[in-house]
């Protein structure tokens, strides 16, 4: 199955405004995510990529309110998010969920995988608990597991397996917006696929928003509709998925997709591997300069002296980068 677009209207479903968040660590201030912004529209799958450490999930976890953000908004279907009290995480529990990416500790073990699933349900009082019985029944269904499962222990499941019953438990209160947070990177690679499939059906019947988090870029690019490159904390590239995937502008985004591997054996011997010198700046003491500055085979001093802003370059594609024209020779 591939990836179709089903954004139903441009109005924005999310947008972060500015969103940092800093952590007070024994060494200083760890500046997990700095002044990022984006925005994903309803319907819409945003694929957020980049090394372990660059602040991904730190921002998946800011935008379901499990953070709160140290600077800047978030807005959820035109109003501010403000999740400050146990009643403010009860009732955006019903607009935001999310998936997590070891379905082997995100589960419960003494809980049945009825239970598991119905457990948000009890808590949000929806429906009797006849009708949570068959709701259980019709989520394991959905996400393609047998009704009879309801009364079994998440031990008896493999790994893909129990990932679905994390995204039963995930839908189980009808949210709009699902956090994936690298839904797919503890699974074998045989069931991967599977699993965005399901994914990408999910959202195309119950017209469902993406922030898609991993660092896998084939993957993110055969789910998304938009990708977003992080950096240390920074966003360095956005735009629609093909165009980053085929026409990366960013030297980092360049240097990530030269490691994606190509199946054909002979192209893959004639591609150019892009090697990264040096090493990832500490997030408690980030350069005052572009942060990919110190590793970029295109660093001149203005690099190590402005931070640049992330401006569109083309229609619909931003790059945070001084010299990106000069770079990639734009017209």
């Amino acid at each position: 199955m591939s990836k179709e677009t089903i954004i139903d209207s441009q109005d924005n479903f999310i947008s972060l405004q500015g969103v940092s968040k800093n952590f007070k660590v024994s060494g200083g201030v760890l500046k997990a995510v700095n002044q990022v912004s984006f925005d994903i529209a309803k319907g819409e799958t945003l694929g957020l990529v980049g090394e372990s450490g660059c602040g991904k999930s730190t921002l998946g976890r800011v935008v379901m309110g499990v953070y709160q953000p140290s600077e800047g908004k978030i807005i959820v279907d035109g109003k501010e998010l403000k999740v400050k009290s146990n009643k403010d995480r009860f009732q955006y529990a019903k607009i935001a969920q999310m998936i997590f990416q070891d379905p082997y500790a995100s589960l419960n073990p003494r809980m049945t995988v009825g239970d598991i699933i119905a457990e948000g349900m009890e808590i949000h009082k929806m429906y009797d608990a006849k009708r949570r019985k068959e709701r259980v029944n019709e989520l394991l269904e959905i996400v393609g597991l047998n009704k009879e499962y309801a009364g079994r222990f998440p031990h008896e499941f493999s790994g893909g397996q129990r990932q679905r019953i994390g995204i039963a438990r995930a839908l189980a209160i009808e949210p709009q917006f699902l956090v994936c947070d690298e839904p797919i990177s503890a699974l074998d690679v045989s069931i991967q696929s599977q699993i965005i499939n399901l994914l990408i059906d999910l959202q195309r019947k119950l017209n469902l928003t993406y922030l898609f988090i991993a660092h896998d870029l084939d993957i993110v690019r055969y789910i998304s509709d938009r990708i977003a490159v992080m950096y240390l904390g920074h966003l360095m590239e956005i735009g629609e998925s093909d165009e980053v995937y085929n026409n990366a502008l960013h030297p980092y985004s360049q240097a990530l997709l030269s490691a994606v591997p190509i199946p054909d054996p002979d192209l893959e011997k004639q591609k150019q591997r892009i090697i990264l010198e040096g090493d990832v700046p500490s997030p408690i003491d980030v350069p005052k300069g572009c942060p990919f500055a110190g590793r970029c085979r295109y660093c001149k001093d203005k690099c190590l002296e402005d931070r640049p802003e992330l401006v569109e370059v083309k229609p619909g594609h931003r790059v945070a980068c001084h010299f990106v024209k000069e770079i990639n020779q734009l017209k």
